[in-house]
């Protein structure tokens, strides 16, 4: 077995020993602040401490492995991923970077020379966003743009974030503390499963990610009148699913319409009061807007609303839009790609570009430091699923990439 091949193994145990911590017994769960977060979080900070890292929790909850330079004046590369989870999730969305920047950490402690700069290693604790719908909480502590008014939103069992953040270890008040300033970045890296099937198709074990999608993420609720469904004639009812289920099928047709540039979803649907015999009367659905393409982004966003006001007002059903999240697209840093491209031409593999349609918590990095992604071929691109899985011998080429591009700094 080749050295790198032996390390991916090591990586694939301990990705499989931190998704047997889960919050139920079936699948893998571990969402921000539980205990079984906690837990995962321990496990990983003793293989960080047995590295030679210097560990700490900051007040976010996110776990930060320190290798540092003797180098007077050094700044700080960040290699990070995340180790929260989505409700049922497959075992390496996240870890797989935390615990391949850990090998790779590893292997760069028993190197003679100085570092020249210093090197955290970050495990964030929320990007997801499935407890308090708010993503990105731990890198964008990091960053200095968390926003201190989300520490009133509260969970489905009305516990605050404030309070998960406290129980879980962390302090909401030292918040602002722990964000590295952009004078002291040198840049950041992530390595993460690719989450769709390019990779998976073509072979290849890596990618460069050239670009993240901006998201535009609407919540709509549509108000008719619920009525008995054997008394309203079909010409006089207010019927708000038949008023969301023409959106939704308005939806995918855009998104055939414009699949160059747009992915539109609508991926949740909630009628209120639902019976077999009553007409809807209520129902919430969602809209997700994704493309690397800001402008194309935004007449998606206005064109989608004007046609869900049409179907309203042709329907006499009530509309409220709210946008609840928007994501600006990221363009991956110039100089790290070089490197990166370097790296994967250098290990052997053919350069595959591409763009990410989902979120990373390398969007609000990239707001204060240079930033660059590299993405591992993952079993028929299949993500947020059990069966989410990343081979070896992937995996194996993914640490000899990411090893050489550290080296290459």
């Amino acid at each position: 077995m080749t050295p790198y091949l032996s390390r991916a193994t090591q990586v694939l145990q301990r990705i499989n020993e931190l998704a047997a911590i889960s919050e139920d017994a079936d699948g893998v769960t571990r969402t921000f602040g539980t205990p079984a977060f906690v837990a995962g979080r321990d496990l990983v900070q003793s293989w960080m401490n047995d590295a030679g890292l210097t560990t700490r929790i900051d007040s976010i909850g996110n776990l930060r492995g320190r290798w540092p330079s003797t180098q007077p004046g050094a700044k700080t590369f960040v290699i990070a991923s995340h180790i929260d989870t989505v409700v049922n999730a497959g075992k390496f969305d996240g870890p797989l970077g935390v615990l391949l920047g850990l090998d790779v950490l590893e292997n760069l402690v028993r190197q003679p020379a100085a570092l020249p700069f210093h090197v955290e290693l970050i495990a964030f604790s929320d990007e997801e966003g499935v407890r308090f719908h708010t993503t990105y909480l731990g890198s964008k502590v990091l960053a200095g743009s968390f926003d201190t008014s989300w520490l009133s939103r509260t969970d489905a069992a009305g516990i605050p974030l404030a309070q998960a953040i406290a129980e879980a270890g962390g302090n909401p008040a030292q918040l602002a503390a722990d964000a590295l300033p952009a004078e002291e970045w040198l840049g950041y890296f992530e390595a993460h499963i690719e989450q769709g099937p390019v990779l998976w198709e073509s072979g290849q074990p890596v990618a460069l990610v050239t670009a993240i999608a901006g998201q535009q993420r609407v919540e709509l609720a549509w108000r008719g009148m619920a009525g008995h469904a054997g008394t309203v004639p079909m010409t006089m009812r207010q019927d708000a699913l038949a008023a969301a289920a023409e959106f939704v099928l308005t939806v995918e047709q855009f998104g055939r319409e414009h699949h160059e540039t747009i992915v539109a979803t609508v991926g949740k649907l909630q009628v209120t009061h639902a019976a077999s015999n009553v007409i809807p009367g209520e129902v919430t659905c969602s809209l997700d807007l994704r493309s690397a393409d800001a402008a194309r982004l935004a007449a998606a966003y206005e064109a989608l609303r004007e046609t869900a006001a049409a179907i309203a007002e042709r329907r006499t059903i009530g509309l409220t839009w709210n946008l609840v999240q928007h994501t600006a697209p990221v363009t991956c840093d110039a100089g790290l790609n070089q490197h990166l491209h370097q790296a994967i031409t250098g290990a052997g593999h053919e350069v595959v570009a591409l763009v990410s349609g989902a979120g990373h918590d390398a969007v609000p990095i990239s707001a204060v430091a240079p930033a660059t992604m590299l993405f591992v071929r993952c079993y028929k691109g299949i993500s947020h699923n059990p069966l989410e899985n990343a081979e070896v011998a992937d995996i194996a080429a993914a640490i000899a990439v990411s090893e050489r591009f550290l080296f290459s700094l």
